[in-house]
């Protein structure tokens, strides 16, 4: 049965459960029974399964839940055991990594950072388990890789906050917190005592990908609502048969700025400038401490800071 979905269109038109396309033998089958919620229908498809878990993401979740709980009972400990206390200052408990005496000992004394090296083992695996599910399940389905190379680029930010800079460093105290206010101190602490990491060259690339995906993303998302009542949200039909939505969208941008992209490179420009944003992040944490000490020094030696 034809669906119509559209963001202006107050009703509803509801098929078939989508139960997704054949499985090859001998692999998980799809878990759960497919489901409709009106209000998920009302931001995006209403229904809901069947999921798809597979080996690796049984395994990445078993992991994630381990990690949880070694992070979540050291802060409930941290309190006392207090579920109030827990509550009231969840948003400043953390589970800290090992004192810089450890360096990259494998296993310190636990209530000293062998938790954290535990956690922080537990969390990587799952997050690297869950990376391989994405990865597989776009080859299963004969779909591009987009998605999963697009979660690598988080995930080298990552690694480098938490694995390979504290490596290069020589030890495990360099690296971030589990903790949410923690984790910003960690941050504002770390720009301080680099000389400012506004002068890291990698940085103000890192922000200007960051602040580019918003404009992106804001001006596709805003050009194909303004077509969608002429048919721009059926995106793929216009990529391979421009239409009057897309002859439309071109005309308004070339006019506006004297320059369009096609529906199909916006969604490049949009791809490209998000993994930027954390791998040139990630280039310059890594380069803080090992290659440059003081970013400010660097930048007034390259011009980019005044002079004192």
């Amino acid at each position: 049965m034809a669906e119509y979905q559209n963001i202006f269109t107050r009703v509803q038109i509801r098929g078939g459960a989508d139960l997704g396309v054949p499985l090859e033998p001998g692999i998980w089958d799809r878990q759960g029974r497919p489901r409709f919620s009106y209000w998920l229908g009302k931001i995006g498809d209403a229904q809901i399964g069947p999921l798809y878990l597979g080996t690796l993401g049984l395994a990445s979740l078993m992991c994630g839940f381990v990690a949880i709980e070694i992070i979540g009972l050291n802060m409930l400990a941290s309190v006392n055991w207090s579920p109030q206390e827990f509550i009231r200052q969840f948003f400043w408990l953390s589970l800290q990594p090992p004192l810089p005496k450890y360096g990259l000992k494998i296993l310190p004394p636990l209530r000293e950072g062998g938790w954290w090296l535990m956690a922080g083992f537990f969390m990587t695996s799952a997050i690297l388990l869950w990376w391989a599910r994405m990865y597989r399940r776009a080859r299963a389905l004969g779909l591009g890789t987009h998605v999963a190379w697009a979660f690598a680029s988080a995930i080298w930010l990552y690694l480098v906050l938490g694995f390979i800079r504290p490596l290069l460093m020589g030890s495990w105290s360099e690296a971030v917190p589990f903790g949410i206010f923690p984790h910003l101190d960690w941050t504002n602490n770390f720009s301080l005592n680099h000389g400012n990491l506004f002068y890291n060259p990698f940085h103000m690339l890192s922000i200007a990908f960051l602040y580019g995906s918003a404009v992106l993303f804001a001006m596709h998302g805003a050009t194909i609502l303004a077509v969608s009542r002429l048919g721009g949200e059926r995106e793929i039909e216009q990529i391979v048969d421009r239409g009057t939505a897309a002859e439309r969208a071109a005309l308004f941008w070339r006019w506006t700025m004297g320059f369009n992209a096609t529906m199909e490179s916006v969604h490049r420009w949009a791809w490209w400038f998000a993994i930027l944003c954390p791998l040139a992040g990630g280039i310059g944490i890594l380069m803080s401490g090992t290659v440059v000490d003081n970013w400010f020094e660097w930048g007034q030696k390259h011009g980019l800071a005044p002079m004192q």
